[in-house]
């Protein structure tokens, strides 16, 4: 199947130059070009889109806005959006994550990332950029002003989770791969991944991204002090 990639960035230097490398391969094509947020919300539904590459500075509706939009629309459950940053290593990470975002990469890429990062995105895996380690994201989400409640919520829809989904889900959040979380706790890959499937289900979440915000933001893993 090739995954349908849309282009949002209102640089159009670099849409050109993301759109010459993805219609390179063979399994990927550009089914749109956006230049603001709002525009990328509509086409994302016009162009039937798998994956959004999206900025998160642009002019009007910003990367961000966008991305709730498309998170919150039942009819693009299946899109998944890669924010695109200058800067990975600050709040703007968390931020993606929150509002929806399958993960982050950074603008300075090289061009086997940003291809490796839309299939991992495709496949509904969560991809995080090497450069913004794990316990940086710890460390954001931990330090949320909670004043909407928002952990207390999360951590009480973390009832409907069995002790061993709730396992699968401290291994989710730690970043390994069903394979390594089937070997850490010797079960097969394919139950691990009936466990995440289902801890996802119970908890509203679109993909392992969305999982691992809820497992910090409720309580249930906590950063690493260093």
């Amino acid at each position: 199947m090739t995954i349908r990639v849309l282009l949002a960035d209102d640089q159009a230097l670099l849409r050109s130059a993301f759109k010459v490398l993805v219609d390179s391969e063979s399994d990927m094509e550009v089914v749109g070009e956006a230049s603001d947020g709002a525009e990328a919300v509509r086409l994302a539904k016009s162009e039937r889109a798998d994956v959004v590459l999206m900025d998160i500075r642009m002019p009007g509706t910003d990367g961000l806005a966008a991305t709730r939009l498309i998170s919150a629309d039942p009819t693009l459950a299946h899109v998944r959006v890669v924010m695109l940053t200058t800067f990975e290593v600050d709040e703007y990470v968390v931020q993606s994550l929150r509002a929806g975002a399958s993960g982050f990469l950074g603008k300075g890429a090289e061009p086997d990332e940003l291809l490796g990062a839309i299939r991992i995105a495709a496949a509904g895996e969560a991809l995080l950029s090497p450069v913004a380690t794990k316990g940086l994201i710890a460390k954001f989400l931990a330090q949320g002003d909670g004043s909407d409640g928002e952990g207390t919520v999360r951590g009480g829809r973390l009832d409907a989770l069995t002790g061993r989904e709730r396992e699968v889900l401290v291994q989710v959040a730690g970043g390994h791969s069903n394979d390594e979380i089937a070997e850490r706790l010797e079960v097969s890959p394919l139950t691990v991944k009936t466990h995440v499937n289902r801890a996802m289900a119970k908890l509203g979440a679109r993909d392992r991204a969305q999982l691992v915000v809820i497992a910090y933001e409720s309580g249930l893993v906590r950063p690493r002090v260093e």
